[in-house]
């Protein structure tokens, strides 16, 4: 190994910070050097700084062109994807975007033909992709175990504190089907291998508009995917504050020769305190923190995975490797893009009540 990647983050809120968490940990083991965080936010920036130690800028422009990385990764809200993927791509910059690629269509294709022409890697973070769970499931489809898949059933729940505490600037900007739905369309498309062909989708709009929120409270969707597979999927963000979990999810698919079914959020751990207010169920494959013999803090599960890939993909490349070479092996900008047809054809199916052909 050369020269280790060097990597900077663009975003550094609530998931933001486990890029941080996954890029020092990285740089703890000799992985990567992780240099650089932007966020238009100063107070966040001075916290992050203190508990991080990396250097910080509110202009990620003026980072990328200062810093010089390999790599960034942006976990902004949504609907900023696209310009600042781009400005990266143009100064010669690989690419790690949370998902959504990009709220269009027409915005993912842009990107992908950027990363494209400048020969440079494009990954969209898929977390599930990453849960051995649906590892499994991943390896049993693809052994032949299910038959031909006929239909695929998924929902995807969160607490209600998501859009109102987590995000209450921009929940507005973006929709349970953007936040929650794309992370199992992705999942169902890649593990049954087939691609959206039409999307007839509704939802409601209640809790959040009380609140002053213009935002869906949940959406179904139901999804025609090619050689007569289909795929529904329920979507929400209004669970009470008082749900076990933060998430509650799972996915089940169905072929002609057999039936698996994930709980996601059920992993089997519960528990309860009087210094809590709920019972509380824990799902430690997404994300756990031990400590390590040495008494450092040590990061694991596959939400970590997710976006250590990225950094390793980098180091593959930096080391020789090719763009071919890793074809098929990460979630690409494609994926992306197969994704986000699905999801907008669903909210343009929202607008007008109609079944939404995708091109």
């Amino acid at each position: 190994m050369a020269t280790k990647a060097k990597i900077c983050v663009i975003g550094g809120g609530m998931f933001g910070e486990m890029h941080l968490r996954t890029f020092r940990q990285l740089e703890n083991e000799g992985r990567c050097e992780f240099q650089a965080l932007a966020d238009i936010n100063e107070e966040l920036l001075r916290q992050r700084r203190s508990e991080y130690g990396m250097r910080t800028y509110t202009d990620y422009v003026e980072m990328i062109e200062r810093e010089q990385p390999d790599g960034v990764t942006i976990a902004t809200p949504d609907h900023l994807h696209r310009q600042i993927a781009l400005e990266a791509i143009e100064r010669g910059v690989h690419v790690f975007v949370e998902k959504p690629l990009d709220v269009t269509a027409e915005g993912c294709r842009e990107i992908i033909e950027a990363a494209d022409e400048a020969g440079l890697l494009l990954e969209v973070d898929f977390h599930k992709r990453w849960d051995p769970y649906h590892l499994e499931m991943k390896r049993l489809a693809e052994e032949g175990h299910f038959g031909e898949v006929e239909y695929g059933y998924a929902w995807m729940e969160d607490r209600i504190e998501v859009p109102r505490d987590w995000w209450p600037d921009w929940a507005g900007e973006s929709s349970p089907a953007w936040f929650l739905a794309i992370h199992m369309v992705d999942l169902f498309r890649w593990i049954a291998d087939t691609r959206g062909v039409a999307v007839y989708a509704t939802g409601v709009k209640k809790k959040l508009a009380s609140m002053g929120v213009d935002a869906w409270d949940s959406i179904s969707l139901s999804v025609r995917m090619e050689n007569e597979v289909s795929f529904q999927c329920q979507v929400s963000w209004i669970l009470p504050d008082a749900f076990e979990a933060i998430v509650n999810q799972g996915i089940r698919i169905v072929g002609t020769e057999g039936i698996m079914e994930v709980d996601s959020q059920d992993r089997g751990a519960a528990s309860c305190f009087a210094d809590v207010d709920r019972m509380q169920t824990h799902n430690l494959g997404f994300f756990r923190e031990t400590k390590s013999k040495a008494g450092q803090t040590v990061y694991g599960g596959y939400g970590i995975d997710a976006i250590a890939d990225f950094a390793d993909n980098l180091q593959f490349l930096l080391d020789g490797g090719s763009l071919d070479d890793l074809t098929g092996k990460y979630p690409d900008g494609t994926d992306g893009l197969e994704a986000t047809k699905i999801v907008q054809a669903a909210h343009e199916s929202l607008a007008t009540g109609r079944l939404i052909e995708i091109a």
